[in-house]
């Protein structure tokens, strides 16, 4: 494959920033061109529910440092937007009609939140949290006596809860399932974030819809009504996928079908983070991740690919949270309504490590205020361990690993 003189990047976040970045630490010498429709330079995402959003920081973190791009030469466009990719061309067009022409292309377009399809779903009052703004907006608004309804008990829902409860705020959540982070995590962690969010005075609404939102809150399934000075929206993120399907790639679950090495279905076209529906070796199927450490990893991974490495993407999903006085890390990929739960350590101290086994095998582990044990969980996670449900209450992780 002979190397590329221009390659273009569609996305200026996380994945797209840490593709540019690879290029160049990779050597390549070519054009890098960056296309991003915010106006601020690539930041990290985490933050804006987590540290900005609770007042430990007024921005958040910066992907590279100031000067990155100039010194190493990668064009970032920002405001600018793309409408349309021509793969037969290989050419992409913005929204003045202008046309920028490639010779490789990765797409890292991200998610947008979503909304629900009920009467109000589309009031200007509704908040989401996807921007930086987003994130300062709400955090004015989160005051003390104020309040605050979440629809939607899932990262997002939960984290929001928990920095409106840090400012004063009285807090309702709403959510049709039974339990938050339930199809995450599996009923029985499910309950540890229920009470951990009630003991700091958070009202649950579980298992009951909404059918619509009013300029004064939310109308419940069951037919009543919560009334709320901030209506936050954090029911999931869509991802970005409109401009892929236009230009006819192939689509699956519910993203851009990537093979292992993160190839779409165009010569030459790449896609990575939220859209890229990915064939992961390790897991024998596609998987599509929303979360800051996909982005990252596999931004980063895709330079290789692009410039002729032909390696799979063999990363285990990872993400974390801290709500409160808690905070966890998770690794791997587990279905925790069907797989084996087992837990270690003290659940209503809040320090355990919980681990879910399929037919034998480690398929992820999640810990809980416990921090020296991540590369260790790790090494186990990846290697998907044989181990029985004794072990992993009892050994070491030394000795399992």
């Amino acid at each position: 494959m002979a190397e590329p003189q221009r390659i273009v990047i569609i996305g200026s976040g996380l994945a797209g920033a840490a593709a540019a970045g690879a290029l160049r630490e990779r050597g390549y010498t070519g054009d890098v061109v960056v296309f991003g429709r915010e106006a601020h330079q690539p930041y990290e995402l985490p933050a804006l529910s987590k540290d900005v959003l609770l007042g430990d920081a007024d921005a958040p973190n910066r992907v590279h440092e100031p000067g990155f791009y100039e010194t190493r030469r990668i064009e970032l466009r920002l405001k600018t937007e793309i409408t349309r990719i021509d793969v037969g061309e290989r050419v992409v067009v913005d929204s003045t009609g202008a046309g920028h022409s490639y010779d490789r292309l990765i797409l890292a377009t991200g998610s947008t939140p979503r909304r629900l399809p009920v009467p109000g779903g589309e009031l200007p009052r509704l908040r989401t949290l996807r921007t930086v703004e987003d994130s300062l907006s709400l955090r004015d608004a989160l005051t003390e006596g104020a309040e605050v309804l979440v629809v939607g008990a899932g990262w997002i829902g939960c984290e929001v809860a928990a920095a409106a409860r840090r400012h004063g705020a009285s807090v309702t959540v709403v959510d049709p399932v039974d339990l938050p982070l339930r199809r995450v995590l599996g009923p029985r962690m499910g309950e540890v974030f229920r009470d951990l969010h009630a003991s700091h005075d958070v009202t649950w609404r579980l298992g009951v819809g909404v059918d619509g939102f009013t300029e004064g809150g939310v109308r419940l399934a069951d037919g009543s009504e919560l009334t709320g000075d901030v209506v936050v929206l954090a029911v999931g993120a869509a991802p970005n996928i409109g401009l892929a399907q236009d230009a006819g790639l192939t689509m699956a679950e519910g993203g851009v079908a990537v093979d292992a090495a993160l190839r779409t279905s165009a010569p030459d076209v790449f896609a990575v983070g939220d859209i890229a529906a990915h064939d992961h070796p390790r897991y024998g199927r596609r998987v599509r991740v929303e979360h800051w450490a996909n982005a990252r990893d596999q931004g980063a991974h895709v330079a290789g690919t692009v410039l002729g490495l032909d390696e799979p993407y063999q990363v285990s999903p990872y993400f974390y949270t801290d709500q409160y006085d808690l905070g966890m890390e998770y690794r791997g990929l587990a279905d925790a309504e069907r797989d084996e739960l087992v837990v270690r350590g003290d659940v209503e101290a809040r320090e355990f490590t919980a681990f879910w086994l399929r037919d034998g095998r480690l398929r992820a582990a999640m810990n809980v205020n416990q921090w020296d044990d991540g590369t260790a969980l790790q090494a186990l996670v990846d290697a998907q361990a044989a181990v029985t449900p004794d072990r992993l209450r009892n050994a070491t992780l030394a000795d399992l690993t």
